[in-house]
């Protein structure tokens, strides 16, 4: 298995980022790797030098999950929210906090993810809703693509794992 796409990262509105990246694996298997804290603790880390903590979830409408994330230098980043729509293998749709003491208003977006199959193939789609320009713009300056490329990177290489084991175990 390889990857056959990179990240692509594209602002359609002055509130917005849409993300997109496909990968080899149907899109049950890819939900699976979203939504599985066992399997998200192997590929949301970000840029090399994470890891993830804590990564709970409940993943129903009303539900809530946090993850909680330590670099090699010991600063730790977390992020909470509430599932709005759940519908497997296909969107989910949740706010998303950083915890960073800040107003709720301020900080929270949205965040809906597509997943949509073609010969076995799983078009990812991210688009994160930001309160405010400023918001989104100050995501974009903090890095945030080239974390989320790192993880969809590891997405795609953990997927292979699992496909390459014939099961959806998802273990080490």
């Amino acid at each position: 298995m390889k990857t056959t796409a990179t990240l692509k990262l594209t602002m359609p509105t002055d509130r917005e980022i849409v993300m997109t990246r496909v990968v080899d694996a149907p899109r049950s298997l890819v939900f699976e790797a979203m939504t599985r804290p066992e399997l998200l603790q192997r590929w949301l880390l970000g840029p090399p030098g994470w890891s993830m903590l804590v990564c709970e979830s409940d993943l129903k409408v009303g539900g809530v999950f946090r993850h909680v994330w330590r670099r090699t230098d010991g600063s730790e980043m977390a992020m909470h929210g509430v599932y709005r729509e759940v519908v497997p293998p296909e969107r989910i749709v949740r706010t998303e906090s950083f915890e960073l003491g800040c107003e709720a208003q301020s900080c929270e977006q949205l965040a809906t993810a597509v997943l949509t199959e073609q010969d076995g193939r799983t078009m990812l789609t991210i688009t994160l809703l930001y309160p405010s320009k400023e918001a989104r713009d100050a995501t974009i300056a903090s890095g945030m693509e080239r974390g989320v490329a790192a993880s969809y990177d590891r997405l795609a290489e953990v997927l292979a794992s699992i496909q390459a084991r014939g099961d959806s175990q998802g273990g080490a």
